[in-house]
C-alpha cells in the first residue's frame, strides 16, 4: 500500500516538475518563436499553393476572355450616378423612358457576356416609364415622397419582384414566379424607381460564386474568366458594365460586398437589424438575423440616400446617414492581416492598396491622431465566428433546396454529383455537409470571442473611429477556384458575424486591369462614418473605373 502511494507521490512530482518547467520564461519564449516558425511556414506554403492554382487556372480561363463592348454615346447617361439621374428627370432634363430605353439596350448588349439578367420586365417598365414623364409634364409629380421617380433598378433574384421569377437558383422552383414584392422592393418603387430585372445568384444566396444548375454562371464584366463574387453577383456585374443606375441587394457574409470588390464597386452593409429581410429568400421579415439589404454603386454619392429608403422608422433616425463628417474629425484604425490560418495570405497587389491607403490618410487626418493598427485575437477566428452565426439563422438551407418540401442530404447528393445526377451544385453539396457532417462550433466559446472582439471593436472605434480592412486576399480570381480557398470570404463575413456596418470601397485596378480595394468598419449605426472615408477616398483615388471605354 506504501509503496503505491509512493509511487503516485512520485509520479504526481514528475507531473508538477513537468508543468513548471514547461510554465517557465524561457521555454515560453521557445514554444511562442516555434508556433511563429510554424505559422510562417504554413502561410509561405499557402502562398505558394495559392500561386500554384492561379496559374493552373489560367491556362484555361485566361483563353476565355471576352471584352466588354464600349459605352456608345447615346448610353453616356448610364455612366452617372443614380442621384443625378433622378436630379434630371425631375428639372426635365431627360426623360425616364430614354433612360429605360438606354439601360434596356446596353443590357442587350453586355448579358450575352455576363449572363447576368434572369428576368426581365422591359416592355412593363417602358409603360411606367412613359407614365412618369406624364406625369412630371403636367405638374402632378411629387418628388418629395418620390425622390427616384423615374429611375430603373434591377434586383438579385432572391428578392420577390411581383410577376417576376423567383428561383433562388434552385432547380425545383425554376417556374416560379413572385405573387407580391419583396418589403425592399416595394419600398424602391414607393420611391418611384421602377424595376427593370432580375438577376442571378448562387442557390440560396449561400456561395462565393454566382453560379446554380438554373442559369449557370455569371461573369466578371473585367475579365469573364474570373468570378464575379457572390450572391449578388448579377448585380455587381450589371451595375460595373454600366447597365443598371440602381442594384438592390442584401448580405448575409459579404454578398453585397464581395461582388462590389470584385467589380471595382462602391456598397454599403448596413447595420444587422435596420431594414426588412420581408420577401427575401422567403423570409417572413420577422426573424432575428445578421443579414442586411444593401445597395452597390458606381458612385459613392447614391449609397446614402438609397440605403435610407429601405432601412426601418426607427433605424432611419438612429443612422443619421445623412451626416457629414471631416476626414480630419475621424480616427482611423487599420488591420493588415487577420492572421485566420484558413484565409489565404494578401497577395502583394492587396497589401499594396492596404499601404497606400493608409499612407494617403496618415496624410490627410489628422496630425493628432493619425492612423493606427488594430489587432485583436478573435480577427484568428472570422470563419468560425461566422459559421456561428449562420447556425443561429432560422431558415434551414437543407429545407430551402428541396424548396420546403423535403430535407436535402449533403452525403447521398455528394454521390449523386459523382455520376452526375445531382439537382444542385457542388457549393450547395458542401454547405449541406458543413452544417450535416461537421461537429458545430462550441456555442460559449464563440459568444465569448464573439463578445469580446465586439466590445473591443465598439471601445476602440468609438463615435468617430473606423477601421480599415482588407476586403479579400487577392482580386477577382479565376472561375471555380474558390473550391480551393473555402474560406476566403471571411475577410467580409466576421462583421455579419458581429452585426457591424461596412463599406466597399475601390482603390483602382491592379496592372492586370482587375479592380483594387478596402473595406471601411465603424461601429454599428454608424454608418455615416464609413460613407464619410468612402467619398474622401474616392476623390482621393478616383473611385470607379470601367471596364470598357466612354465614348464622349
Amino acid at each position: 500500500m506504501s509503496t503505491q502511494c509512493e509511487r503516485a507521490v512520485n509520479n504526481q512530482c514528475k507531473k508538477n516538475h513537468i508543468l513548471q518547467f514547461r510554465t517557465t520564461k524561457p521555454n515560453k519564449i521557445f514554444e511562442g518563436m516555434a508556433s511563429d516558425m510554424f505559422k510562417q511556414f504554413f502561410l509561405l506554403l499557402r502562398t505558394y499553393f495559392d500561386m500554384f492554382i492561379d496559374f493552373l487556372f489560367s491556362l484555361y480561363w485566361e483563353r476565355q476572355r471576352k471584352p466588354i463592348p464600349n459605352l456608345e454615346k447615346k448610353h453616356i447617361m448610364l455612366s452617372e450616378s443614380a442621384v443625378n439621374l433622378a436630379s434630371k428627370i425631375r428639372n426635365k432634363q431627360l426623360k425616364s423612358e430614354e433612360l429605360v430605353q438606354a439601360c434596356i439596350e446596353r443590357i442587350k448588349i453586355v448579358n450575352p457576356i455576363l449572363n447576368a439578367v434572369t428576368d426581365e420586365r422591359f416592355e412593363e417598365a417602358l409603360k411606367e416609364a412613359r407614365e412618369v414623364d406624364r406625369l412630371i409634364a403636367s405638374g402632378q409629380a411629387d418628388f418629395e415622397k418620390q425622390p427616384f421617380l423615374g429611375v430603373p433598378f434591377t434586383a438579385k433574384e432572391s428578392h420577390a419582384v411581383s410577376g417576376m421569377l423567383h428561383t433562388l437558383g434552385i432547380s425545383l422552383r425554376r417556374h416560379e414566379r413572385a405573387h407580391e414584392d419583396a418589403e425592399c422592393v416595394r419600398l424602391l418603387r414607393h420611391a418611384g424607381a421602377i424595376p427593370l430585372a432580375v438577376t442571378n445568384v448562387p442557390e440560396i444566396n449561400k456561395w462565393q460564386e454566382t453560379r446554380n444548375m438554373v442559369f449557370g454562371q455569371t461573369n466578371n464584366p473585367y475579365h469573364s474568366g474570373r468570378t464575379v463574387g457572390g450572391s449578388s453577383g448579377g448585380e455587381a456585374a450589371l451595375a460595373a458594365a454600366l447597365a443598371s443606375p440602381i442594384s438592390l441587394c442584401s448580405d448575409i457574409g459579404g454578398s453585397t460586398r464581395m461582388p462590389a470588390f470584385y467589380c471595382g464597386l462602391f456598397a454599403l452593409n448596413p447595420t444587422a437589424g435596420t431594414t426588412s429581410l420581408k420577401g427575401s429568400a422567403l423570409r417572413s421579415g420577422r426573424e432575428p438575423t445578421m443579414a442586411s439589404i444593401g445597395f452597390l454603386s458606381k458612385h459613392c454619392e447614391d449609397l446614402a440616400p438609397l440605403t435610407s429608403l429601405v432601412v426601418t422608422e426607427s433605424a432611419r433616425a438612429q443612422l443619421q446617414l445623412d451626416t457629414q463628417y471631416h476626414i480630419k474629425d475621424i480616427k482611423i484604425f487599420y488591420c493588415k492581416a487577420a492572421h485566420d490560418l484558413r484565409v489565404s495570405p494578401l497577395d502583394k497587389d492587396m497589401l499594396q492598396t492596404m499601404d497606400r491607403v493608409v499612407s494617403a490618410l496618415t496624410e490627410d487626418s489628422s496630425p493628432e491622431h493619425p492612423p493606427q493598427p488594430y489587432q485583436h485575437p478573435g480577427l484568428r477566428h472570422m470563419f468560425t465566428l461566422w459559421r456561428h452565426g449562420m447556425a443561429q439563422e432560422a431558415d434551414s438551407f437543407p429545407s430551402l433546396l428541396t424548396n420546403n418540401q423535403g430535407h436535402a442530404n449533403g452525403l447521398i447528393e455528394l454521390l449523386k454529383k459523382v455520376v452526375g445526377v445531382s439537382a444542385y451544385t457542388l457549393a450547395a453539396i458542401l454547405k449541406l455537409l458543413d452544417e450535416q457532417v461537421l461537429p458545430p462550433v462550441e456555442r460559449d466559446w464563440a459568444e465569448r470571442v464573439a463578445s469580446d472582439l465586439r466590445e473591443d471593436l465598439v471601445n476602440t472605434l468609438g463615435s468617430e473611429g473606423v477601421l480599415l480592412f482588407p476586403s479579400a486576399p487577392s482580386p477577382a480570381p479565376h472561375h471555380y477556384t474558390l473550391y480551393l480557398r473555402p474560406f476566403n470570404f471571411s475577410y467580409w463575413a466576421v462583421f455579419n458575424a458581429l452585426k457591424f456596418p461596412a463599406a466597399q470601397v475601390p482603390v483602382g485596378v491592379n496592372e492586370a486591369g482587375l479592380p483594387l480595394g478596402l473595406q471601411v468598419v465603424a461601429a454599428p449605426q454608424r454608418e455615416a462614418l464609413c460613407l464619410a472615408v468612402a467619398k474622401h477616398l474616392e476623390t482621393r483615388f478616383g473611385g470607379f473605373v470601367p471596364p470598357c471605354s466612354i465614348s464622349h
